[in-house]
């Protein structure tokens, strides 16, 4: 008998566990609901698809419905375009593609580097795979912190964010942007399911962080396109940034994120204030934090 999908079994119950039944408009059945969300059959119904098929899906057997049929399951789920894509990732797995492998060590362009020197007064990150750090410029630094502090291997934003105290007090929501970073790594994940650093990455989150192990249980995804964040800086106290990411031409695993904040308001004087900071002493060493 073929291995099966537990990713995906375990995705689309979790997804049909979250479902809003009185919003799907199904035709009443006078049974009584004693679970939240929706059923399987009705998921197929909403589908268009046997009852029986979703049912082997959600067993995680390995079949490979048609474009239109995942698209159809995606709708009926209610998943958004990030849930969509990831579901399409896990269904189109296959019995080799899902043996981890090591991938090329990601390089940022010498180019890349000049423009985040140019773009003094906008911090900016480069995020590679499954979050990994490969630049930042100074102003970025300041902001959040230096990755270059530590080790080539171990500059991932994912696990700054779930593992440092440093970003725990940073950020006046943490959890929830810890949470956004769990799903954002939860999509990476099903995007390349074969990369053995990622798989690492998960394994070393799981034994350090109940918080990681919770949320990545919740299989949720999420990819980040545009957002803020609201931080408790240790130099210029509070402030509110907001994000847009680029992708880079010819590297689609490359993406670099520019933050700003509202012109006028107390936020951008804020991170004027902390650019003057940056070029006046070093970034990696801000006065201590109080707890």
């Amino acid at each position: 008998m073929p291995e099966k999908n537990g990713e995906l079994a375990d995705f689309l119950r979790k997804a049909r566990g979250q479902c809003d039944a009185a919003r799907a408009g199904l035709p009443a059945d006078g049974r009584v609901r004693r679970v939240p969300g929706l059923r399987r059959e009705e998921v197929a119904f909403l589908a268009g698809v046997s009852a029986d098929y979703y049912a082997r899906l959600e067993q995680g057997r390995r079949i490979v419905p048609s474009a239109s049929v995942v698209d159809a399951i995606g709708r009926a789920l209610e998943l958004d375009e990030a849930g969509r894509a990831h579901l399409a990732d896990l269904i189109g797995l296959d019995s080799t593609s899902s043996r981890p492998r090591a991938r090329p060590v990601q390089r940022v362009r010498p180019g890349l580097y000049q423009l985040l020197a140019a773009l003094g007064d906008v911090p900016v990150l480069v995020l590679g795979r499954r979050a990994d750090v490969l630049a930042q410029n100074r102003l970025g630094k300041a902001l959040f912190t230096d990755f270059e502090r530590f080790p080539a291997a171990r500059r991932n934003y994912a696990r700054w964010m779930l593992l440092d105290d440093d970003a725990c007090t940073l950020f006046v929501d943490w959890e929830e942007q810890a949470r956004v970073a769990v799903q954002s790594l939860r999509l990476e994940a099903g995007n390349d399911p074969a990369d053995r650093a990622t798989a690492d990455l998960v394994e070393e989150l799981r034994g350090a962080s109940p918080d990681f192990g919770r949320w990545w249980d919740e299989h949720r995804v999420n990819q980040r396109t545009h957002g803020s964040k609201r931080l408790r800086h240790p130099v210029v106290g509070d402030l509110t940034v907001e994000y847009e990411t680029l992708t880079l031409p010819g590297d689609a695993r490359t993406t670099l994120y520019a933050y700003s904040a509202e012109a006028g308001s107390p936020s951008e004087r804020a991170l004027s204030l902390l650019a003057s900071w940056s070029l006046a002493g070093p970034v990696t060493a801000p006065p201590p934090r109080s707890r």
